[in-house]
């Protein structure tokens, strides 16, 4: 999903992407029970500590982005600034945390009796069947494989849908002291704008942008582009 728009990247600087634990390429032979924000935290961290990357800019996108955000309060040597595309950080606003309570419910319920489309459930229940039916078979194939990490990571800790999703309080996001760029979607789900517009306010060095169409944004949109043109320099808050 992110193969279009790492081409592009790279030629704004080196680009670096990786399937996190659990998914894809990064698949164990036999599936996680439980899989824990801290331990894709960490993961991310090792990545750019053995490719000599860091400090990096960090682009994430729904729990991705909530990875990012956690990574740049553990590891701010890694990390030179954030692209946020919508982090799924849901405990920073009351109406998405319910919402994402909820959704962890109902996603729960459909997959007790099928888990392998567990992945899918997620996409249909958070951002509606249009949006499932105009992913690309392929892509849709690829879901299908990383259902049980979905799961793994809805029964473990810290991850958006967990039951223990991370918290962080007004002063922690204070002390992430990173330029970021948050962006929203014009039709994504008003929780992901809410977290937004909390985050925005939270984080002391914030831009925002909002762009066309849905959750899945494009990693490469010309705003984050230009984003990381202008803080590919030297790091001004090491």
């Amino acid at each position: 999903m992110w193969a279009d728009a790492a081409t592009e990247l790279a030629r704004h600087g080196r680009c670096i992407i990786y399937d996190r634990r659990g998914f894809h390429r990064s698949a164990p032979p036999r599936p996680f029970a439980t899989l824990d924000l801290v331990d894709h935290v960490d993961d991310a961290a090792a990545v750019l500590a053995a490719l000599h990357a860091g400090p990096a800019i960090v682009i994430g996108r729904s729990t991705g982005g909530l990875i990012a955000v956690e990574l740049a309060r553990r590891f701010p040597d890694k990390v030179k600034a954030l692209v946020l595309l919508e982090p799924a950080l849901f405990t920073i606003a009351a109406d998405a945390d319910a919402w994402a309570r909820d959704l962890r419910r109902r996603v729960l319920e459909r997959a007790d009796g099928e888990p392998g489309l567990a992945a899918e459930i997620v996409i249909r229940e958070a951002l509606g069947d249009a949006t499932w039916e105009s992913i690309p078979p392929g892509v849709k194939q690829m879901f299908a494989g990383m259902s049980h990490a979905v799961l793994a990571e809805i029964n473990g800790h810290g991850l958006d849908l967990s039951d223990d999703a991370l918290e962080l309080n007004e002063e922690q996001l204070a002390g992430i002291r990173r330029p970021a760029l948050i962006v929203s979607a014009e039709d994504s789900p008003e929780a992901c704008r809410s977290v937004n517009a909390r985050l925005s306010g939270a984080l002391p060095f914030t831009h925002t942008v909002l762009v066309p169409g849905g959750h899945l944004i494009d990693p490469a949109h010309p705003a984050v582009l230009d984003f990381i043109d202008r803080n590919a320099g030297p790091d001004p808050w090491a």
